[in-house]
């Protein structure tokens, strides 16, 4: 199956020049200690036809309960290392959380990375997901997985600041909501970083 106008015109613009982005973007006076350690991780930004694949996480889970997000996780050693293992780390994850299976993605490339205020450095991988590809959610870690079109997350107008007490300090972020789900910080700033690379 050729790739879509869609995962053309992705791979064109994620090809341009950028920039890492971070949950700081909003902050600039955060004062970041040097030397810190930040840990791999990956995310797969799943295109379906015209649509972007996102999973609710379980809300009894310990870290980020509720929250909207993209299949992703962890770079593991067995992973190996630099984009490949970054590539392999999201499609792992994407099986493990939503039964993606690796033959039901093409990988059209990655995004610069992103560094979260938990201490991630992830790289969002973009694929074009096949169009028969029905997601299985792993119960324990997914509440739901969902779909949104891709058109509304590529319109700057969509998108919102605002901001929350964390850790004794008022943080600024981005928020796209669609329908029922609030979808913000880390996948928000993710996704605005790609209406930007679009428009330009």
């Amino acid at each position: 199956m050729p790739p879509s106008d869609l995962a053309i015109r992705l791979g064109q613009a994620i090809a341009r020049p950028g920039r890492d982005t971070s949950d700081y973007d909003l902050n600039p006076g955060t004062v970041l200690p040097e030397g810190r350690l930040l840990r791999p991780a990956a995310v797969l930004v799943g295109f379906q036809r015209d649509r972007v694949i996102l999973t609710k996480r379980a809300s009894h889970l310990k870290h980020h309960p509720g929250q909207i997000a993209f299949p992703g996780g962890k770079v593991d050693a067995a992973d190996g290392t630099g984009e490949d293992g970054l590539i392999r780390a999201a499609l792992r994850e994407a099986e493990e959380e939503i039964g993606l299976l690796p033959q039901q993605a093409r990988i059209i490339g990655a995004l610069a990375p992103h560094e979260t205020v938990t201490g991630f450095t992830v790289t969002p991988v973009l694929a074009e997901i096949d169009p028969d590809f029905a997601p299985r959610p792993q119960e324990e870690e997914v509440e739901e997985v969902f779909a949104v079109p891709y058109t509304h997350l590529a319109d700057p107008a969509h998108f919102r600041v605002e901001s929350r007490l964390w850790r004794g300090q008022r943080r600024h972020y981005f928020t796209v909501p669609y329908g029922p789900y609030y979808i913000w910080g880390a996948t928000a700033r993710i996704l605005r970083a790609l209406a930007d690379r679009m428009a330009a």
